[in-house]
């Protein structure tokens, strides 16, 4: 099952969102900026890549899958950049009586 008739050929980066029920929703993104999304089975992916927040470079042909290759580092780069975000949000700032 793929859902990527929405996506144009080419190069992309791909994150996957999530994988429920052998499905994985996966967004493509070019140059930084996401293109569209797709809801495809789970074994197209590489299997080191069938996680949530999985980042991976695909070529899309003819609403498909052609190559895909697993990038863990930039996986773990992105996964603490967001994790550094998080905790900059999430840290209260310092109150009058703290000072």
């Amino acid at each position: 099952m793929t859902e990527l008739d929405e996506v144009a050929d080419g190069e992309y980066t791909a994150v996957v969102d999530s994988i429920e029920d052998g499905l994985a929703t996966v967004f493509f993104e070019q140059d930084g900026t996401e293109v569209g999304h797709a809801i495809i089975d789970a074994t197209e992916l590489p299997e080191d890549a069938q996680h949530a927040d999985a980042i991976l470079s695909v070529t899309v042909e003819a609403g498909a899958i052609v190559a895909a290759d697993y990038r863990p580092e930039t996986t773990a780069t992105r996964k603490d950049a967001a994790q550094s975000r998080f905790d900059r949000l999430s840290s209260r700032p310092p109150s009058d009586e703290d000072s």
